[in-house]
């Protein structure tokens, strides 16, 4: 479902051992890291005396947790001395992962001065003359703003903005590779939401868009909504409408598989936080009408009185038959289960009662509501939010398109026909030829992914009115 590596994935480390030759032998380390669950990819020589020697071994293992066990276990060999151990995901994360590159070069004082000082001058003053200029002459127009306050980072809650930042600067960098387009991380130090609304507002000049990120509901509902009726740049919250997106491009191609359409089907979305209402409402715009919310208090049904007004909403457009009680009871004969809540809440037996060719898309992180393994069986087409399994549904198949399309078009918001329009592009990237269980979403890596998504985006903008830019100008 999201950008984000998921914890307990298999990780690499590095050891630096220097071991005495006339004590231990290489075999006896290469030993004790396997029988301990390392895997040895790369062995190099640092140093070498006449009695000492000095390597570093990197090593594969399943499970982040088993780095302990490995150290422990050369530790205990004698006349093995353990130097360094080094993890090849915190090296990369060393002092950050983006920085920033001047598209110009400063050669001379020519150069100087019409980069800052004097000659800057007049494009200030162009740009106090027709604000809009700032799109054409600063950053802004290629410019997205990543906001978080940290207070619902995936797999690990509310952990802050500083602890956020790692996930933001990834964010950056998917934008940059997949789109070109350049993004920054702001992450806020407080998690009130009028704080946030007017932090927002007041560094949007600078932004061609915001995407925010990592929010928790029911705050990030009324955030994006403040902000998209009160900026004249797009407003994006990617865990509810990326996910959304991702998803129903997935489904599209699996009902293409099973032969259902999506007028037909009963769907049970569990987990109606952020991701879930914004997945509820992109099925229910795209031609869903059996819609059925469940959270840990079941189903949710009209006529009961919920604690946020959003919820208030979901119940009066959606399970139209009015289905109460539990996951285990309101999935009987559901054609369609989307898992936007924790692990293991999806039991084989309640699969067994779903429709026949059923869908499952578990996407809960690390550990989704039921495992592929146990699913298997009984489920047609299967998708997970991981990247060890076949059908990984990804929001990097949609951000990075879907602001390359609103920046070139200069979208003063981004509406649902374009977030549908994304959808059915991310879908359209594999082929009937192509399509079947294993495979119903293109890999992240897919480079005609971006480009269909933006260019569907920038032909819905233009058609709901609010591309400020056509595809074909050119600024001078």
């Amino acid at each position: 479902m999201h950008t984000h590596t998921p914890l307990g994935t298999g990780t690499s480390i590095i050891l630096r051992l220097e071991y005495d030759q006339g004590v231990v032998n290489f075999g006896t380390i290469a030993s004790a890291l396997s029988d301990s669950g390392g895997d040895i990819v790369a062995i190099d020589t640092n140093r070498v005396s006449s009695a000492k020697t000095v390597r570093d071994i990197t090593v594969n293992l399943n499970d982040s947790h088993d780095v302990d066990r490995v150290v422990s276990s050369v530790e205990q060999i004698p006349g093995v001395k353990l130097i360094n151990v080094s993890d090849q995901t915190f090296l990369m994360h060393l002092g950050g992962k983006i920085e920033m590159h001047p598209k110009v070069p400063i050669k001379n004082r020519d150069d100087l001065s019409r980069v800052y000082t004097p000659g800057v001058a007049r494009i200030c003053m162009a740009i106090h003359d027709d604000p809009s200029r700032a799109h054409t002459l600063t950053i802004k127009r290629n410019t997205v703003a990543v906001v978080s306050d940290g207070s619902a980072v995936l797999g690990l809650g509310n952990i802050g903005p500083e602890a956020a930042m790692p996930v933001m600067e990834g964010k950056a960098v998917l934008f940059k590779q997949m789109a070109g387009v350049d993004a920054f991380p702001i992450c806020l130090n407080t998690q009130d939401t009028d704080e946030i609304v007017a932090i927002v507002k007041a560094i949007a000049p600078s932004f061609g868009g915001i995407n925010l990120e990592d929010i928790s509901a029911p705050r990030c509902f009324e955030i994006e909504e403040r902000l998209q009726k009160e900026l004249d740049i797009p407003v994006f919250h990617d865990d509810q409408h990326g996910t959304a997106v991702v998803i129903l491009a997935a489904l599209l191609n699996a009902l293409k598989v099973v032969g259902k359409k999506l007028e037909q089907c009963r769907v049970v979305v569990c987990g109606v936080g952020a991701a879930g209402m914004a997945c509820s409402k992109i099925l229910l715009a795209s031609g869903v009408t059996d819609l059925i919310g469940v959270d840990r208090h079941g189903a949710i049904v009209r006529g009961n009185d919920y604690p946020h007004e959003v919820w208030n909403w979901f119940a009066e457009h959606t399970n139209p038959f009015m289905v109460g009680g539990s996951l285990s009871e309101v999935i009987e004969r559901a054609d369609v289960f989307i898992g936007l809540s924790g692990p293991g809440v999806l039991k084989v037996e309640d699969v067994k009662r779903m429709a026949a060719d059923p869908i499952v898309f578990a996407m809960a992180n690390p550990n989704p509501e039921i495992m592929p393994e146990e699913a298997e069986p009984y489920v047609r087409v299967m998708a997970t939010g991981r990247s060890d399994y076949p059908n990984q549904i990804n929001n990097v198949l949609c951000f990075p398109g879907m602001f390359r399309g609103v920046l070139d078009c200069r979208a003063s918001q981004i509406t649902e026909t374009m977030k549908l329009a994304a959808a059915y592009a991310i879908a359209s990237v594999v082929s009937d030829e192509e399509l079947n269980e294993q495979y119903i979403i293109p890999s992240v890596f897919n480079h005609q992914v971006a480009d269909r998504v933006s260019k569907a985006v920038i032909a819905a903008a233009c058609d709901d009115g609010v591309a400020r830019r056509s595809r074909d100008s050119r600024d001078i």
